[in-house]
């Protein structure tokens, strides 16, 4: 008796809580409507800011929300903005209502209370469709807490590609990649820090490199830098002589060495688009002999997410895109190779029978690794290894 009355009470309260949620959702989707959301996000990609203009109608059309993307061309404009607001005491009114952001210009941001929250948690579709067990960069945005103060909307690991046609077995991992080199002149490079992927070439050599992973989890402040960094240089001074142009030039990101490698004066190429090469091939830009692939013990991943900076004009309206933004309906969209070809955060296992059909048939194209064949996904080093990274490299071998 005792314990269907403590079930009852259970049951009560969790029915209690869930309509008090409803309620309260349904307040942030009353005072929404009829807002105007200026979303200030990276606009360098014609395919992203396509994906954002289809968005921007389904927002419409479901919840009388404007959506207009402010394009930027370094989000840090965006937080620099929201920092001047405030310096200005100008706590309302603000300028942005949201921001797709992660890495420096998240911490930049908390650091400085400019943002809102917590709410990401409280979204619907999070609550419904987001794990956080699965993956540490849904809840440690390179190394900061996320706390909820932003949305994830996508995620993104690094790939390597390379001609069938002309090469059997690809290098598969950092110290590989250098004996390759060594053996074939010329055919390997990376793109140049401080460009994002050029960066990331350098963190994923550190992480395979140093002897001390742990210190890639604390700022850079706290660790011997050139100490923990050694391996990674002398790697590079070995690389660099060896590689395209003998290290003298550097493709300036991963569309030129895409074009490298379809001109074949490379043998691997890398982005942190899993779908680039099927897209390419699409476009007739790579061989449809090119495939993708990963390196043995792991490639680094991370996620970008959505953020309410904390003196927004329409903080419900920025909630409710965002809400929209972790639907299946956006998710799967924003999927397709041919849309965008970016790795859903959503947890497959709390997808409905009908939506993981959904996942399970949008076309990969013949390049596209699916989730089983992406293996390990390494984590970000804290966010301050970046700048002291990209420095460090730009004082050695800039020319």
């Amino acid at each position: 008796m005792l314990k269907s009355l403590i079930a009852a009470s259970l049951s009560g309260a969790l029915l209690f809580t869930s309509l008090q949620a409803n309620a309260q959702w349904q307040d942030t989707l009353d005072k929404a409507k009829g807002q105007t959301v200026y979303f200030n996000a990276w606009g360098g990609a014609d395919n992203v800011n396509d994906y954002i203009r289809w968005s921007a109608k389904r927002i419409k059309e479901k919840y009388d929300v404007t959506l207009k993307q402010v394009k930027l061309t370094d989000t840090a404009d965006a937080v620099n903005r929201v920092l001047a607001e405030k310096a200005a005491g100008k706590n309302t009114q603000g300028s942005i209502d949201l921001i797709w952001l992660n890495g420096e210009n998240f911490r930049a941001m908390k650091e400085n209370k400019l943002l809102y929250g917590p709410f990401s948690t409280q979204l619907p579709n999070y609550k419904k469709y987001i794990n956080e067990q699965a993956r540490e960069s849904l809840t440690h945005d390179f190394g900061t807490p996320v706390d909820a103060m932003e949305a994830p909307w996508g995620m993104a690991q690094v790939i390597f590609m390379y001609d069938t046609a002309t090469l059997k077995t690809p290098p598969k991992s950092i110290p590989e990649l250098l004996t390759y080199a060594q053996q074939h002149p010329g055919r390997i490079t990376y793109p140049a820090p401080p460009q994002f992927l050029g960066s990331t070439f350098l963190k994923q050599a550190l992480y395979e490199l140093t002897t001390d992973k742990s210190a890639l989890t604390k700022p850079v402040s706290h660790v011997d830098f050139q100490a923990v960094t050694a391996p990674l240089w002398a790697y590079l001074d070995k690389l660099n002589k060896v590689a395209w142009r003998h290290g003298k030039v550097f493709p300036t990101d991963a569309t030129q060495m895409i074009r490298l490698l379809d001109d074949q004066e490379i043998d691997v190429a890398l982005s942190f688009d899993i779908s680039s090469a099927s897209v390419a091939i699409q476009q007739g830009n790579l061989p449809d002999s090119v495939r993708s692939y990963v390196f043995t013990k792991g490639t680094i991943g991370n996620t970008h997410f959505l953020a309410i900076p904390y003196n927004s004009s329409a903080k419900a309206g920025a909630e409710v895109v965002a809400n929209f933004m972790l639907s299946p309906e956006a998710q799967i969209q924003k999927q397709k190779p041919t849309v965008w070809g970016d790795l859903s955060v959503l947890s497959y296992a709390k997808l409905s029978a009908r939506q993981q059909q959904q996942f399970d048939a949008i076309p990969r194209g013949i390049a596209t690794l699916n989730i089983s064949e992406l293996g390990k996904t390494l984590p970000e080093p804290d966010t301050s290894w970046v700048k002291a990274l990209e420095n460090e490299w730009l004082k050695r071998y800039a020319q």
